[in-house]
């Protein structure tokens, strides 16, 4: 196996999307697909690589966007993941009317993530390559995906370069949100690179350092 990890900076917020694929096979994975979803389809065909799934660190508009568009762009249709306790963020398209915007709302989950879940690039078969780490606080169900063997932590909206996820949506809790992040993000080795919904990648020994809120 062959592991690499490929950012994409898209839509109005912007937002990080990342493709995690094997070089050897040309199986991935979409993780938190925004808006300019083409862009993401472009770039699998380019790499020679094949979706296999969509992952969703949490359900908030932004981060699920472009969740339809990829999976339907596939036939099957993509299977998505997800953390039940975002399934009320998701099924109402994931708050965007709250901002003034819509969404299309995109197919029901078929993959629920759990707390030490190991993920697979094809739902079925290959070797784990992530594990699912279960971090509330930004929203109810927000997990992180943890790749050991590239050393990154895909964070989502939970940590920040010398930042922390907003709390003041509907099931957000700072308390907690802290606590998530000091259990499950701060126990990991400090070289590990932090990978984020938004803006640059840091590393836990930064965060640990020089990040305000903790």
């Amino acid at each position: 196996m062959n592991l690499e990890l490929i950012r994409l900076t898209l839509g109005p917020l912007p937002n990080n999307v990342y493709l995690l694929g094997d070089r050897d096979t040309g199986d991935a994975v979409v993780i938190d697909p925004s808006y300019d979803s083409h862009l993401v389809l472009a770039r699998l065909e380019a790499l020679g690589w094949t979706a296999r799934q969509v992952w969703l660190t949490h359900a908030h508009f932004d981060h699920i966007a472009g969740a339809a568009e990829v999976a339907g762009a596939f036939d099957p249709p993509l299977p998505i993941g997800l953390h039940p306790k975002d399934l009320g963020w998701y099924r109402n398209e994931g708050g965007a009317g709250m901002f003034g915007r819509s969404i299309p709302q995109p197919p029901e989950p078929s993959i629920l993530f759990e707390e030490g879940l190991a993920l697979r690039l094809t739902p079925a078969a290959g070797e784990p390559v992530a594990v699912v780490r279960y971090a509330p606080g930004h929203s109810p169900g927000h997990v992180l995906f943890y790749v050991s063997a590239l050393g990154a932590l895909i964070c989502g909206d939970v940590i920040f370069r010398e930042g922390i996820g907003r709390t003041d949506l509907n099931g957000g809790d700072l308390d907690l949100l802290l606590k998530s992040i000091r259990g499950q993000v701060f126990t990991l080795p400090d070289e590990t690179r932090l990978l984020p919904g938004h803006g640059p990648e840091s590393t836990v020994e930064h965060e640990k350092a020089y990040n305000p809120f903790l």
